[in-house]
């Protein structure tokens, strides 16, 4: 089944495709007009702002932080009674070196704060705080897939290789549509996160 949408879509494989569609055209429109740099990079209000701008065509909860308590596998994202004071806490976290900077962005995909899209919605929260703060973004066609993953996976506990694998991606064509839009490539990145409702995971 899939989930819930504006669309009226039931089938997932066909959500998957038209959700891809239209949060490419959003992310566009967003890169396009400008108002992305007007946003102030690492709050939690700006990747709100990314979130519900990218999926608002699509989802009710397009922009709303989560009631759910969701997981990957064995994975647990942040619960939902600690969520929005998880939030405020990132919010807080220094960004003015590359090391902060990702720090940051490790502890908010911890967070997990909607129920889909999260992934999206966060690297390009990432390349605005790198754009701003260090005149830098993601060249994310230089960063593998696997690696990017398994990295990602293991930055909770250690956040070295994450650190390691998107310096060596660093690029000072911030104004460049093509690599922005790599980092919301979900045919590129895999973001099947599974939801629960919050019972199941007390």
């Amino acid at each position: 089944m899939a989930m819930e949408n504006k669309l009226g879509i039931t089938d997932s494989i066909e959500l998957a495709h038209e959700e891809e569609r239209l949060s490419k055209l959003r992310a566009i429109e967003l890169f396009e007009s400008g108002k992305l740099n007007d946003l102030v990079a690492g709050t939690v209000s700006s990747l709100i702002t990314i979130h519900k701008h990218l999926f608002g065509d699509i989802y009710d909860f397009a922009g709303k932080i989560r009631e759910l308590n969701i997981a990957k596998g064995n994975f647990r994202f942040a619960p939902v009674m600690y969520l929005k004071e998880a939030l405020k806490n990132i919010e807080k976290m220094p960004q003015s070196t590359f090391d902060e900077i990702i720090e940051k962005y490790v502890e908010m995909n911890i967070a997990h704060p909607f129920r889909e899209g999260n992934g999206r919605s966060t690297r390009i929260w990432l390349d605005l705080i790198l754009k701003q703060e260090l005149g830098r973004v993601i060249d994310w066609s230089k960063v593998d897939k696997d690696d990017y993953l398994l990295a990602m996976e293991r930055s909770p506990i250690k956040d070295i290789e994450i650190k390691h694998l998107l310096k060596n991606a660093l690029t000072d064509d911030i104004n460049n549509r093509e690599l922005y839009m790599k980092g919301i490539d979900t045919s590129y990145y895999y973001e099947g996160y599974t939801i629960y409702q919050a019972n199941k995971l007390k």
